[in-house]
């Protein structure tokens, strides 16, 4: 069976959500959603457009009222408080720095009213700036900063007041690639270094997994997976879950009279023992990553022993750098032909003369196999891969 997380109560929680709905007009964002965190740990809420992840989070902040359910915060139930009682540090995709105050008056803006004397206030920034690599932006303003640089200064200002939870709203999704990839896992040794229980709301894949202890997965105002991020891609209880996190081959198979084997085209496919379930005959999608898809060479794969064979050939081959991507089409003994898409290393790619047209043998790893209710069938086309 597919990783199921632990309950929540198994979690020594620090920020709780219990059965939050939200509502605008006659659209429901949130369908009673609820989680928790525990003290230290970043939790990511993924999910496409739409999905309530930001709405959520706003709801946490106290930037947004919800129609029923609670909010706790280090055992405090904040559900009715408004955000500044809330002790909560935001970090927003837009910086939403102050252009006319430098970066250290930026970071020491909610100081003011804390009781602190002016050099204290300036101290803290000064420590607050070194401790996101930039120790000489100080006297800086804005608009001689670089997007990498404010998005540092906005997540020490949200650091300033030693906030219960840090809440960050798509914090990078506004940086170049490379910025991006250097300030996630910045942001991630900060907020491990500090132990700072945190949110991070993204739709970027990548993001998420590089940067979330845990993840949970929203479609339609609802989580439908909650789980850490390499089980989560290993263990997809949903199409809707393998296709959003990586890429994945989607073919339409239908039960044998074996029950541990599944029918594609005339191909029968062995199955993993624990995917074996359903009727006799019943539809089913068969889902496999494109990494996991193995080409065969001389008749053996190089992963070991070749199970699920498949005649193919090859219609494009994408090169990514280290990798190539092929776009197959398969044959299953019928008149249908079946695209998948297969990765393989460039240095295997040219070892076999891969190119258009190229005929090949693949196997389908039984081991690496999902399978799924043909309800969650998530592509457009009946077969085919979600990148």
């Amino acid at each position: 069976m597919p990783h199921t997380a632990p309950s929540p109560a198994a979690y020594d929680a620090h920020l709780e959500l219990w059965g939050i709905k939200k509502t605008f007009g006659a659209f429901v964002a949130l369908k009673e959603i609820s989680f928790q965190v525990r003290k230290g740990e970043m939790v990511c809420l993924l999910g496409p457009s739409g999905c309530g992840k930001t709405t959520a989070l706003r709801i946490v902040a106290g930037l947004e009222d919800h129609d029923c359910g609670r909010v706790r915060i280090a055992g405090r139930d904040v559900s009715t408080m408004p955000v500044a009682r809330r002790n909560v540090g935001l970090v927003f995709q837009s910086y939403a720095l102050f252009p006319n105050l430098t970066a250290e008056e930026n970071v020491t803006y909610g100081l003011a009213g804390r009781g602190m004397t002016r050099q204290a206030r300036r101290d803290r920034a000064a420590a607050l700036l070194e401790m996101v690599g930039l120790p000489q932006a100080g006297p800086q303003y804005p608009a001689q900063l670089s997007g990498g640089q404010q998005q540092r200064v906005a997540l020490a200002r949200a650091m300033a007041l030693s906030p219960d939870v840090l809440l960050l709203d798509e914090p990078l999704s506004a940086l170049d690639a490379k910025v991006r990839v250097h300030l996630r896992a910045e942001i991630k040794k900060l907020q491990r270094e500090l132990g700072v229980t945190s949110i991070l709301v993204t739709h970027d894949q990548e993001e998420a997994m590089t940067m979330a202890d845990r993840i949970l997965l929203m479609e339609g105002g609802r989580i439908v997976q909650d789980d850490v991020p390499d089980r989560l891609y290993d263990h997809p209880q949903t199409a809707f879950a393998a296709g959003f996190l990586g890429a994945m081959n989607f073919l339409p198979v239908h039960w044998d009279a074996a029950g541990e084997t599944a029918k594609l085209g005339q191909v029968a496919l062995r199955l993993p023992r624990q995917a074996a379930r359903g009727e006799v005959g019943a539809r089913a999608v068969l889902g496999i990553r494109p990494e996991d898809v193995t080409l065969l060479e001389n008749g053996r794969s190089t992963g070991g022993e070749a199970a699920n064979i498949l005649e193919a050939r090859v219609d494009f081959l994408e090169f990514r750098g280290a990798l190539s991507r092929l776009r197959l089409v398969a044959e299953a003994g019928d008149s249908l032909a079946r695209e998948l898409f297969a990765d393989v290393t460039a240095r295997q790619a040219r070892r076999m003369g891969l190119g258009q047209g190229s005929p090949v043998r693949l196997s389908l790893p039984p081991a690496r196999l999902h399978l799924f209710a043909p309800a969650d069938d998530a592509p457009a086309a009946p077969d085919g891969a979600r990148a």
